[in-house]
Formats: C-alpha cells, structure tokens, sequence
C-alpha cells in the first residue's frame, strides 16, 4: 500500500467520524432513512432501516470509544422492543435491523440482553421460513405470502449468528435452504438477479419473477446486484459452501463489467437511457464493502482483483459523491429507493451511508463484523 493510500485511508475515515459525531447532535436517538433538504427524516422504529443508524454509530464507538455515540445507539436499539415484541410489524428485515443493532452490541459490549433481542430477531426470520418452497417470505402483504426478494440474503447472517450463538444448527439450515433457493431462482448465469421471485405458498411451485423495485422482472435493479454479491458472499464466509463463493464472483464480474466510470450506476443497469437518469450511490457503497469481503475468502492469487475494485469504487464515491459539506447531513449524494414507484431519488439514504463507513472501516483493515 503506498503511503498516498494511507493518508487518503485515513483522512477519509476521519472524515466520517467527524460527519457523524456532528450529525448525532441533531439526529440523536430517531431512526433516519433519507435526507430531504439536506435533513436526515425519522422514521418509526419498525421501518426496515431502523438498524442502520446506530449501527454507524456502532462502527466510529468501534474505532473511537466515544461514549455519547454508545449511548445514542443503545438508546436506539431498547426502542425497537416495541416492534420486536409486538410482531406484527416485523418482516424478513429483521436482519438488517437486529444485526446492525443487537448483534453489533452484544460482539461489542457482550450485553445479555443484546443477544436475546438478536435471538428474539432470528427466531422470527425462521417463522417466516416456507418448507414447500425454501424461502423465507419477503412482506406481509396479504397477497405475498408466496414473495421472496434478492435482499433477504443479507438477512440469513442472522441466522447463521444465531446457530452459532445458540450450538443450535437449525437457524444455518434454514439460511443454507434460502441460499440454495436464491442460487437456483434468483440469479441468472450472466451474474444479474431478480428482485422478487413468487412461489405458490401451499406447493412452493414457481410461479413467476416480478420486477419490483427494478425496471423489469428481466432487468438488473443495480442495488439487487449488490444485495447479492455481498449476500452470497457473507453466506460463503459462514458456511464455506464453494456454491456461495462462485455466486458472489458471478455477480461481482457482473456489476464491476457494467459499472460507469464514475463508480456509480443508474438505478438500473437494463433500463433505457433517458435524460436525468436515477443514480444509485447505495448500490456502490453496498458492493465496496462487498467487494473487499469478497477479498479476504478468495484464492491469494484473486485477492487483488477484489480488494481494488472495491477500493476504487470508494475513491470514486469520495471524489463524485460524498457530502461533507454542514448543509448535507448525508455522506453519499444520488441514491434511489424506488424509481418505479418515485420514491425518494437521487438523494442521500442512511443504508448508503452505513455501506460506505463499514467498506472504509475495511479498507483500514477492520475485519470484525456486526453481520
């Protein structure tokens, strides 16, 4: 690594610690999901993102010891009792939003409570498991009983924690089923995925894909891609099933052959080209963190490859995308949630930041992981 690299390695991450400790002042212990007007909103304590707030939080309390920070994401995490002992409201992103919170606190700080909440979390993810169709059901709509979605492979590190918290195999079992599954119906050959794959709830027949928050059930939503390249990766790591690496360097190949030169993708990678396209910096924060985790299970020879892709990709979202300006409580400018349906784009999205913050804690050499 050249000395250049360290510093910028350096000032970055500091970058980052400075944003956040500032940014909590206001932000506190609410439950961001996007800035509008340069203001991070809140939203209530069920809503899927709720995790990745305090879980920033968790990563610079992780380097820096800061106690106001701790203090703020445990605040966080004792308001999502709410929504994990009422249930109603809860829905496969349990993972994201237990793993970022519960499992971060109890690998850091061994709090006990900490990890019943995680196996409150993991034992919900298996109740949502179909045995006809080895998935785990995506949404609670009432005609969705049978939906799947390419993100729920990063709920399965859940799980995967949970067998091995617990000595208890089942939740891995259920996670490997779901990862099988998604291998054979959710990624295609050339390394794109579907977003949502429907199965007949009462037979676990295939029915149809669906193109959800992409441009088309054949199309490649650019966050989709990364969900999976991160996910099948972080399946690999737990279970080292060589099926689950081969997956995430399908994919990986796949998003980096169709990335821009300016490290960031439409919304989309087969949608048509039309002025003012949708952006998804998201999409590249998720797959750089990816990407250098996909480093450290690779072959020596191949470590490279990966490690420098997702380094680049940071540096690109550096120097064209990121925000450390004080009118901008964001890091990441231009991600999309939902063009299909309009919903916030081109604007900063907290999950954005979180990827982005945990793919630099790696690039210093952070190898411990909250998932």
């Amino acid at each position: 690594m050249s000395q250049s690299n360290e510093i910028w390695q350096e000032e970055l991450w500091n970058k980052i610690v400075n944003k956040v400790s500032r940014t909590s002042q206001r932000i506190g212990n609410t439950f961001p999901y996007v800035s509008i007007d340069g203001k991070y909103d809140a939203q209530p304590a069920h809503w899927w993102t709720s995790g990745f707030w305090p879980g920033l939080l968790w990563l610079v309390y992780r380097e820096t010891q800061d106690e106001r920070l701790k203090e703020i994401a445990i605040s966080c995490e004792e308001q999502m009792d709410t929504p994990l002992l009422g249930f109603d409201e809860l829905h496969h992103d349990v993972g994201f939003m237990w793993s970022l919170t519960a499992v971060a606190q109890y690998k850091l700080l061994l709090s006990a409570q900490s990890k019943r909440r995680g196996l409150i979390a993991a034992s919900h993810l298996v109740g949502r498991f179909n045995v006809k169709g080895n998935f785990i059901r995506a949404w609670n709509g009432a005609d969705q009983q049978g939906w799947a979605i390419i993100d729920c492979l990063m709920n399965l590190p859940l799980l995967y924690w949970a067998s091995e918290t617990t000595n208890d195999p089942r939740f891995k079992h259920i996670a490997k089923l779901h990862a099988d599954m998604a291998l054979r119906e959710f990624i295609r050959p050339d390394g794109s995925a579907h977003h949502i794959v429907c199965f007949d709830p009462e037979t676990g027949a295939r029915l149809e894909a669906r193109g959800g928050q992409g441009y088309s059930p054949d199309s490649a939503w650019a966050r989709g891609t990364t969900w999976a390249l991160y996910g099948m990766a972080l399946s690999y790591r737990y279970t080292r099933d060589e099926a689950y690496l081969q997956a995430a360097k399908k994919v990986a190949h796949f998003f980096l052959a169709n990335l821009p030169d300016d490290g960031v993708p439409f919304w989309d990678f087969r949608a048509p080209l039309q002025a003012d396209m949708a952006m998804d910096s998201t999409s590249s924060a998720i797959a750089a963190s990816g990407l250098i985790e996909l480093s450290r299970l690779v072959p020596e020879a191949e470590q490279k490859l990966y490690f420098h892709a997702g380094e680049r990709i940071l540096r690109l979202l550096d120097e064209n995308y990121s925000a450390w300006d004080e009118d901008e409580e964001g890091l990441l400018l231009k991600g999309t949630a939902n063009f299909p349906k309009n919903t916030y784009v081109n604007i900063p999205h907290i999950y954005g930041d979180y990827f982005f913050a945990e793919a630099v804690a790696k690039l210093r050499g952070q190898r411990e992981l909250f998932w």
